[in-house]
């Protein structure tokens, strides 16, 4: 029909990640028609919504057989892990995503950490074990602090920073005598603590070289001060003043140009994002973690930042044609203070009314995310997840952009939401 766009593309995930991708996606300068699977009340605003779950894999193939979606981006790692992309590729439908076999970095720590150590990327030491008398009995001669994993997926609540023994033969116990995070936990892996300043990169990679996105930090505790529970991120900032120009040389060289290297030994070609969780040491750079998918909330707090389209970007990626002049940055800088649900990272409450949405996105460079929302019988937008609302804000520097982001975050209210009062204070803290 005249008129009607001529691309669609389908983002695959509901959460604040997938409606940034739909949001700069939209505005690409091609119109493409957006739909997300399953979305959240904010992707509605700029996408069609389908009712059909990011892990349900055989439903969106069933949907991209018949509507043909030009390209299909895919937020969440469960789907990825799960082999989203192979499935999609065998039907000759393109996919911004890895393989399952690239996707294995984050689907397996004990994986990554093997590709990292073959590969001679900087990483801390570790050892990993499937029995639980062994590792305790590691754990024992090699005292603490450590860091705990369980190997598999389990939403970002895996991983346990212990500063004593006693802490980490406990969340060995949760782990793999408990349970706690089912299959996930069948091997774990005890590593070296790592001291240092944390930052994310993330790179678009070809199959043959990665291209470096922006720096963010993310801020994983609830409370101030990086004090409580770990989260899925309660916020993040771009760009990361850590991750100076000599020290993103460094990572591109030491950490994703050798982990490609041994990958394409290993046949494994990856195309797609590339999440490097970085641990800044008096020796350089560290891998804590690798993701196979956009970061949330370091996407929210990088997307604002891309000039121009991101389209072309992601298409080259696919044909293994990646150069850096698809890639732009504004000099502005990002902030995004997530709002979460009373309780959160534990149980929460649903179906809050939130109120001053419209408010805080009239004020200057401000885009509120959604996350955890929904729309309820009278289109009344309710929360209805953890993490509610990633509240970003442009500024010419840091400091403007802090200003604003919690100038729009006093806008909006809902009954027991609860953010951190000090995302960026490292930054601010360095220019001071």
């Amino acid at each position: 029909m005249p008129g009607e766009p001529s691309m669609k593309i389908l983002v695959v995930g509901g959460g604040g990640r997938e409606h940034a991708l739909a949001w700069k996606l939209a505005a690409d300068s091609r119109r493409p028609r957006i739909f997300c699977a399953p979305g959240n009340a904010g992707t509605a605003q700029t996408a069609v919504n389908l009712p059909i779950a990011a892990t349900d894999i055989e439903g969106l193939l069933e949907w991209a057989r018949t509507e043909r979606p030009d390209l299909t981006v895919v937020g969440p790692e469960a789907p990825l892990c799960a082999g989203i992309a192979d499935r999609f590729e065998s039907e000759g439908l393109r996919v911004f995503g890895p393989r399952a076999d690239g996707a294995r970095l984050e689907g397996s720590k004990v994986f990554a950490k093997e590709i990292m150590l073959a590969a001679g990327v900087p990483t801390a030491p570790a050892r990993w074990f499937s029995d639980h008398a062994a590792a305790g009995e590691y754990l024992q001669a090699h005292g603490a602090p450590v860091v705990i994993k369980a190997d598999g997926l389990a939403a970002g609540k895996g991983v346990f920073v212990c500063t004593t023994e006693e802490e980490a033969q406990d969340a060995l116990k949760k782990i793999m005598l408990e349970k706690e995070f089912g299959p996930a936990g069948e091997r774990v892996l005890i590593e070296d603590l790592l001291d240092g300043e944390e930052v994310s990169m993330l790179a678009l990679v070809d199959g043959d070289k990665a291209l470096l996105l922006a720096s963010s930090q993310d801020h994983k505790r609830i409370y101030d001060g990086d004090r409580g529970p770990n989260t899925g991120g309660m916020g993040a900032y771009s760009p990361a003043p850590v991750a100076d120009e000599e020290m993103r040389a460094r990572v591109e060289r030491e950490i994703f140009g050798r982990l490609l290297a041994e990958l394409k030994r290993r046949d494994i070609r990856y195309q797609g994002i590339l999440y490097a969780g970085l641990m800044i040491t008096g020796r350089g750079p560290h891998v804590l973690e690798f993701n196979c998918r956009f970061g949330d909330p370091e996407t929210q707090a990088i997307l604002p930042r891309w000039e121009g389209d991101m389209l072309p970007a992601l298409e080259a990626c696919l044909r293994g044609e990646l150069r850096q002049e698809l890639v732009a940055w504004r000099p502005d800088a990002c902030v995004c203070v997530v709002m979460a649900s009373q309780g959160y990272p534990g149980r929460y409450a649903k179906g809050r009314p939130i109120k001053g949405l419209d408010q805080a996105a009239a004020l200057p460079g401000v885009t509120v995310f959604h996350a955890g929302t929904t729309l309820a019988e009278n289109d009344e937008v309710v929360t209805s997840g953890g993490r509610v609302l990633g509240v970003t804000a442009l500024g010419k520097d840091l400091p403007e952009a802090v200003e604003r982001a919690y100038a729009a975050v006093d806008a909006i209210d809902f009954e027991g939401a609860q953010y951190r009062r000090d995302i960026a204070a490292r930054a601010l803290g360095r220019k001071t």
